[in-house]
């Protein structure tokens, strides 16, 4: 049987006297002491709750001491008693004593039981939700409402009736306010705010995920959501002086405002800044994806995990749900419309990098759909993980704030002790037990934490396994030669970022990222360049190649061309060449004639050249002869000779 505590030395609310037995209860009407006022329920012995309340519990000596007055239940609300293990519902309608006993036989009159009174329709609790972040990174502020009710009462006795209390929306908002929050956040993180103001069941989608969320955390404590509503959805654009400029209604009461969402999107944001936005959203998933690439640095990524923990679980979010529209969609360009161009083009780089031949468009996009639903599986496991996670931690501190609730109202109730000593000692052991659960809580979060980085350690591990053995794949395919060098370059320099990062991680991360970014460009570049070369014709690859592969390519191409032809074809290409072969000799004889007519001239012109010296030198000979008067000294001159014949002198004439 349940048991609820109560405390000595307070007055009755009921019958406001102070005298107590030591079992906690009324020695006048038996009713257990510490049992928070309520006028109609204990007084006027109509069980009703209040306007804000939940429920009441409170618990009787024994069970005919409730029947001081005709007990009344009311259509709005529903009664229990619970005695031993059993919860036996009180109809709607006035008793008397023996016409209560009559009708409920079961019940045993003196045993002491417990009461709760709980309404017959759920309260509603409200929240505001101000910080939840689209897609974009735009603040988004939402307003709801939750309608709670008691769905099974063994659950909710054992959780909530520990000792006389009542639940009211406060309280509920206080335990609900934080995975309501959590919730809310990853809806509005896993679409863009374009996306919002122009889906037509947005309020029914985030009441359905909400209530879907908190179905399972609130099961095991006795309570339902039975409806959630989404009163206000809006994104308030403020200017640098933080002036409201205006604000989107996403999902409002439409008697209280009726816009156009794509006009007023326009006038809330510029052509460019809508550009600008798109930029950082793009530039905060590459971010994060950079930050998964440094596999080594194991400490960083787990204090990154912890500092970032919801704008990565937003991250995954947002791609599990373009993961899903990619598979969802029947072509390419239906899947670029419904806004998931950028997981479009990276599932196209890799399944490009995949791929031996190219297919038709049909059977390139079959795959490309099956390639996204294996990254969303993968991102779903994560993301399954991390939810098993928060689900536990959530239920923690959902207890561990009940309790806080149950020692705050032990305390308020034990101020009401009349005897100053007892009600020290009661105040210091409940500001003990408070302690004690203060200490809990940071076990709690600490535990969370130490949770967290353990994940993040495992998933680090599985990723560098994954990149290795994807390395190890790449070597054992040689026509992948450069794929592997940049898959071992990245390889290396994540084990050596790691190990710099471990010594100065704030000056070695500034480093790190610009490798990354540098080995994804260079991949990148080269992947290019080899579509490219690979989709321009032999001429241009001819062209286009260096001084050293010109001659290879050239005999590559030639061979190949060699290789399609027929014996016809052939026959008259070897006919060709030997022509070719004859008029190359016949060229080559005839620059040999040439060449020696060439040395032929040059020896002449040489000759005549030295018989021109020679005449020169005589002439010069003689004329020197005829200036200075001399006669020839040689003798054997005949008659006649007017000049010498050895030196060529002239002769005296002869008488």
């Amino acid at each position: 049987m349940l048991r609820m505590f109560g405390l000595g030395g307070a007055k009755c609310p009921r019958c406001s006297q102070g005298t107590g037995a030591a079992d906690g209860y009324c020695t006048a009407c038996g009713l257990m002491l510490g049992t928070p006022r309520n006028e109609p329920v204990l007084v006027e012995n109509r069980w009703v709750p209040g306007p804000d309340e939940l429920a009441v519990f409170f618990g009787v000596r024994a069970l005919s001491g409730v029947f001081v007055k005709t007990l009344r239940v009311p259509a709005t609300a529903r009664a229990y008693i619970l005695q031993g293990d059993q919860a036996t519902e009180v109809p709607q309608g006035e008793y008397e004593i023996e016409g209560f006993f009559t009708r409920l036989n079961h019940l045993l009159r003196d045993q002491h039981a417990e009461i709760l009174v709980t309404r017959s329709g759920a309260l509603p609790v409200e929240f505001e939700l101000d910080g939840l972040v689209s897609a974009e990174h735009l603040e988004v502020s939402a307003r709801l409402a939750l309608s709670v009710r008691i769905e099974s009462v063994s659950a909710f006795a054992r959780h909530f009736m520990t000792m006389p209390g009542t639940v009211k929306a406060d309280h509920l908002r206080e335990l609900l306010q934080q995975p309501v929050r959590q919730l809310a956040g990853e809806f509005v993180a896993a679409r863009s705010l374009r996306e919002m103001a122009g889906q037509r069941e947005l309020r029914p989608e985030l009441d359905q995920h909400l209530q879907g969320g908190l179905a399972t955390l609130l099961a095991d404590y006795g309570l339902a959501i039975v409806r959630v509503e989404t009163l206000a959805l809006r994104h308030d654009r403020f200017d640098a002086n933080r002036a409201r400029i205006g604000s989107l209604w996403l999902a409002v009461d439409e008697q209280r405002v009726k816009v156009e969402h794509a006009r007023q999107l326009d006038e809330l944001y510029t052509d460019d800044e809508w550009r600008r936005i798109a930029r950082e959203e793009s530039q905060a998933r590459l971010a994060h994806r950079r930050a998964e690439l440094r596999q080594g640095a194991g400490i960083e990524r787990a204090e990154m995990s912890l500092r970032n923990a919801e704008r990565a679980q937003a991250i995954r979010a947002r791609e599990i749900e373009l993961y899903g529209r990619i598979v969802e969609s029947r072509s390419r360009k239906h899947a670029i419309e419904r806004g998931a161009q950028d997981l479009v083009a990276e599932l196209e780089h890799e399944l490009a990098q995949k791929r031996g031949a190219r297919a038709d468009q049909e059977t390139e996009w079959a795959h490309l759909r099956e390639l996204a639903a294996v990254r969303m599986r993968e991102e779903v496991a994560l993301a399954r993980q991390d939810a098993a996670q928060a689900r536990t931690v959530a239920a923690q501190r959902f207890s561990h704030q009940l309790l806080q609730q149950q020692i705050r109202n032990k305390i308020e109730q034990a101020r009401g002790i009349e005897d100053a000593a007892r009600q020290r000692a009661e105040l210091a052991r409940l500001h003990a037990a408070e302690e004690d659960a203060a200490r809990r809580a940071r076990e709690i979060d600490a535990q969370d934490h130490a949770a967290r980085l353990r994940a993040a350690e495992r998933a680090e591990s599985i990723e560098v396994e994954a990149v290795r053995q994807r390395v190890e794949a790449l070597r054992r395919d040689g026509t992948q030669a450069d794929a592997l060098a940049q898959h071992e370059k990245l390889l290396r320099t994540i084990e050596a970022d790691a190990a710099l990062q471990r010594v100065a991680i704030d000056g070695e991360e500034a480093r790190a990222v610009l490798q990354a970014e540098l080995l994804a460009a260079e991949r990148t570049h080269e992947l290019r360049r080899m579509e490219k070369l690979g989709a321009v014709d032999d001429t241009t690859k001819l062209v286009l190649a260096g001084e050293t592969n010109a001659a290879l390519l050239a005999d590559v191409l030639k061979a190949r061309t060699q290789a399609g032809m027929s014996a016809e074809q052939l026959a008259a290409l070897t006919s060709s060449r030997l022509a070719d072969e004859q008029v190359e000799r016949e060229r080559a004889r005839r620059n040999d004639e040439l060449e020696r007519e060439r040395r032929h001239q040059l020896e002449l012109l040489a000759l005549q050249n030295d018989v021109n010296k020679t005449a020169l030198a005589t002439q010069a000979q003689l004329g020197g002869a005829l200036i200075a008067g001399t006669a020839c000294r040689h003798a054997g001159a005949q008659a006649g000779d007017r000049f010498c014949g050895t030196c060529g002198a002239p002769l005296p004439a002869r008488g």
